[in-house]
C-alpha cells in the first residue's frame, strides 16, 4: 500500500541507504492509523466544544460510536482518495491536498449517516465541525514530526554542518532538499540573507541568523565547515565577497548553478558544485525576446563569418536552435569549421553544404559564396583580435579587420541581405591601439553601407569574452599548469568580461532591435581587475606557490577600457542590457584607395579617421 514518507531522495524509492520496503509499509500503516485516531479525537473535541466544555455530556454512547465510525471512515477515505494512495513527502503540498480530499469525503459520508439514517442521535453540528478539527490535528501532527525529524543537528559521521546563504526560493528549495537527503552529506545549521525582512524566519526548522556580516559569528557558534550560496541569480560582486569571506574564515564554498542550469527541477543536493571563474566574473540571467529572435531567424538563410572562432561558433550553435532555413558557416580555418559542425550536429563529415572555406580578404571568393547562398542575415565575426600582435603587424589588422570587413559588406550588399551585424569590440571606443583603430573603422564602414543600401546594417560592441581562444583565461591557466609565474601587465589594469553564451545571446537580441548605422553596446556589468582573475585561478588550482609578476603595460594598452567614445551619446534601446550610439559613416571608396598605399601612410590615416566624428574628405 503506497503511503506517506517523511524523507525522500529525489522521490526515488530505494535510493537511501538502509531503505526497507517492510519498514516503509509499516510507517505508512502507522500514519494511516494515526489519521483515523485524529479524526475520532477531533469528533470528541467538536462535541466537547458543542456542550460548552461539559465532559459528562461528551462521554455518551452515540458520540463514542460516531467518533469510532468517523475514524474508520477516515482510514478508508485515506486509502481511496487521500494521502495514503501515493508516497508523498511529509507536509508537502500534494499531501496536504490529498488530506483535504479525504477529510471532505469523510464529512460527506458522516453527514449522510447523521441526516440520512437514524443510527446516530448526535448534535447536527458535529459532522460539520469535526472535519475542521481533524484537519487542524492532522496538519499539526505532521508539522511536529517534520520539525523534529528535519530540524535535528548533524549527527552522522560523514555529515558536514553547512551555512546556507539566501532565504529566497532557491534557498528554500535547497534547505528542504538538504534536510530530506537520505545520505545527509550536508546538514544546514543556519541561513544568512541580507534582506532584513527575512530575519528570524525559519525554513524547515533552520533559522535565518542575519546577513553576510554575521558569517564569522554564526560559523564560530555553529561549527559549520561549509558555506553554500543558494542564490541562482547571484551577481559576481556578491559571489566574490562571499568567496573572500569564506576563504578568510576557512569555509569550503559551494554554489547553486544559474537558474537556467537547474532544468526546471528546482534546487537539489546534486546541483551543488564548487565556485568557478564564471561565477566570480558574472553569471547574469538574460531575458531574451525569443519570439522576436525566432521571427528574424526562423526560415531565413543565415551566414556567419569567423564561424570557427569562439564567438562565431557559439553564434552558430545558438542560431541553429531557431531553425533557420540554412546556416552557412564561413571561415578560413578548416579545423575550426570542423569543430563547430561537430558541436552542432554531432557529426562532422564536412559534406553537408553548410561550410564555406574562404578568407574574407578574398573578395572574389566571398562574392561567389554569397551569390550561391543568398543569405538573408549575415553575422560578421571574423577578425584578428590580438592587440600585441597587431601592434607589431598593423598592416595585417588593416587587411583583415578593415578591408576584410569591407569585402564582406560588399558581397552582402550585392545580394541584398536583410540584416548585417558586425561584431565589434569595446576597444573601438576611444581607440589607442591598432585593434581599436581597425574595429572602429569597421563600425564606420558598416554605418556607410547602412546609408547606401536597403536592409539593416548595424554593429555590436562588447568587451573581453571569458574563455575565448587566446583570452587571458587560457594564458593564465597554461602558466599555472607550468608552475608559474602568472604574468599580469599592471596591478590596476581592469577589463570588462562577458561569458561567451551571454555575449552571443545579446548579439542575437541586438540584431533584432538594432537600426541602420547604430552601434549596439552590450551592458557588461562592472570591470574586473585582471590581477583578481589571476588570484582566483591560482586559488582554484590549489597551488599556493604560484607567484604573480607584473610586466608593465604593452604598447597601445590602457589601464581601463571604456564602452563609449568621449563624444558619443549613449541612448537606451528596448532591451535593458543593450544601449546604442551612432557613428559617422566613412567613404568606402576612400578606404579601398588606401589599399595601394604604404602601410605607414595607411596607419596614419586610419588613426586620424578613427578619431573623427564627421565624414572624411580624403584625396587619395
Amino acid at each position: 500500500m503506497p503511503t506517506t514518507r517523511a524523507a525522500t531522495t529525489s522521490g526515488r524509492r530505494g535510493s537511501r541507504p538502509g531503505f526497507s520496503p517492510n519498514r516503509h509499509w509499516r510507517v505508512g500503516l502507522l500514519w494511516l492509523v494515526l489519521d483515523g485516531i485524529v479524526a475520532a479525537l477531533a469528533t470528541g473535541a467538536a462535541a466537547w466544544i458543542r456542550y460548552d466544555l461539559d465532559i459528562p455530556d461528551v462521554f455518551t454512547v452515540p458520540i463514542f460510536w460516531f467518533a469510532v465510525t468517523v475514524g474508520l471512515i477516515q482510514i478508508v477515505t485515506g486509502v481511496l482518495v487521500g494521502p495514503h494512495r501515493f508516497a508523498h513527502n511529509l507536509g508537502s503540498f500534494e499531501e496536504t491536498a490529498d488530506i483535504m480530499k479525504a477529510v471532505f469525503l469523510t464529512m460527506v459520508i458522516s453527514c449522510v449517516l447523521r441526516f440520512g439514517t437514524s443510527t446516530f442521535q448526535i448534535p447536527r453540528s458535529l459532522p460539520f465541525a469535526a472535519p475542521a478539527f481533524a484537519l487542524v490535528g492532522m496538519f499539526a501532527l505532521r508539522f511536529f514530526v517534520r520539525s523534529y525529524r528535519w530540524g535535528r543537528p548533524a549527527s552522522g559521521v560523514g555529515e558536514q554542518k553547512a551555512i546556507v546563504f539566501g532565504a529566497g526560493e532557491g534557498g528554500r528549495q535547497l534547505v528542504r532538499a538538504l534536510v530530506r537527503d537520505g545520505q545527509r552529506q550536508y546538514t544546514p545549521v543556519a541561513i544568512l540573507d541580507d534582506d532584513p525582512r527575512k530575519r528570524r524566519m525559519r525554513i524547515d526548522g533552520v533559522p535565518v541568523r542575519g546577513g553576510r556580516n554575521r558569517l564569522r559569528t554564526v560559523t564560530e557558534k555553529s561549527g559549520a565547515t561549509v558555506l553554500i550560496i543558494a542564490m541562482p541569480s547571484a551577481d559576481a560582486d556578491l559571489v566574490r565577497d562571499l568567496r573572500d569571506a569564506a576563504h578568510d574564515i576557512g569555509l569550503e564554498l559551494l554554489i547553486l548553478p544559474p537558474v537556467a542550469s537547474l532544468l526546471g527541477n528546482g534546487a537539489s543536493v546534486r546541483d551543488l558544485r564548487e565556485v568557478n571563474l564564471e561565477d566570480l566574473l558574472g553569471r547574469r540571467q538574460i531575458a531574451l525576446d525569443e519570439g522576436a529572435i525566432a521571427a528574424s531567424v526562423a526560415g531565413k538563410r543565415i551566414l556567419v563569418t569567423g564561424a570557427g572562432g569562439s564567438i562565431g561558433s557559439e553564434l552558430c550553435r545558438q542560431i541553429s536552435r531557431f531553425n533557420p532555413a540554412k546556416l552557412t558557416m564561413l571561415d578560413r580555418d578548416e579545423s575550426g569549421l570542423h569543430g563547430t559542425q561537430m558541436s552542432i550536429t554531432g557529426r562532422a563529415l564536412l559534406d553537408d553544404g553548410t561550410l564555406a572555406l574562404a578568407d574574407i580578404r578574398d573578395l572574389d571568393a566571398l562574392r561567389a559564396i554569397f551569390a550561391k547562398e543568398r543569405p538573408d542575415v549575415v553575422f560578421h565575426a571574423a577578425a584578428l583580435k590580438h592587440l600585441t600582435l597587431l601592434e607589431q603587424h598593423p598592416n595585417e589588422g588593416w587587411k583583415t579587420n578593415v578591408l576584410g570587413t569591407l569585402n564582406v559588406l560588399t558581397a552582402a550588399s550585392e545580394v541584398g541581405v536583410e540584416t548585417f551585424v558586425n561584431i565589434s569590440t569595446d576597444k573601438a571606443a576611444s581607440p589607442t591601439c591598432v585593434l581599436g583603430y581597425t574595429k572602429r573603422m569597421a563600425e564606420r564602414l558598416t554605418a556607410q553601407f547602412a546609408v547606401d543600401n536597403p536592409g539593416t546594417y548595424t554593429s555590436v560592441r562588447f568587451g573581453n569574452v571569458l574563455g575565448s581562444r587566446g583570452s587571458v583565461l587560457t594564458a593564465f591557466m597554461a602558466q599555472i599548469e607550468r608552475g608559474g609565474p602568472v604574468t599580469v601587465t599592471d596591478e590596476n589594469v581592469e577589463r570588462y568580461f562577458m561569458l561567451i553564451p551571454e555575449a552571443c545571446q545579446l548579439v542575437l537580441q541586438a540584431s533584432v532591435i538594432g537600426d541602420d548605422g547604430q552601434v549596439m553596446v552590450l551592458d557588461m556589468g562592472s570591470p574586473v581587475k585582471i590581477v583578481d582573475v589571476a588570484r582566483a585561478l591560482i586559488d582554484m588550482s590549489g597551488r599556493e606557490d604560484i607567484a604573480i609578476e607584473f610586466t608593465g603595460l604593452r604598447p597601445g594598452e590602457k589601464l581601463s577600457e571604456v564602452l563609449f567614445y568621449e563624444g558619443e551619446q549613449a541612448r537606451l534601446s528596448p532591451h535593458p542590457l543593450v544601449s546604442y550610439v551612432t557613428v559617422p559613416p566613412v567613404d568606402s571608396d576612400a578606404v579601398r584607395g588606401f589599399a595601394a598605399h604604404s602601410s605607414e601612410k595607411t596607419l596614419n590615416w586610419l588613426i586620424t579617421e578613427s578619431m573623427s566624428y564627421s565624414r572624411p574628405e580624403t584625396n587619395v
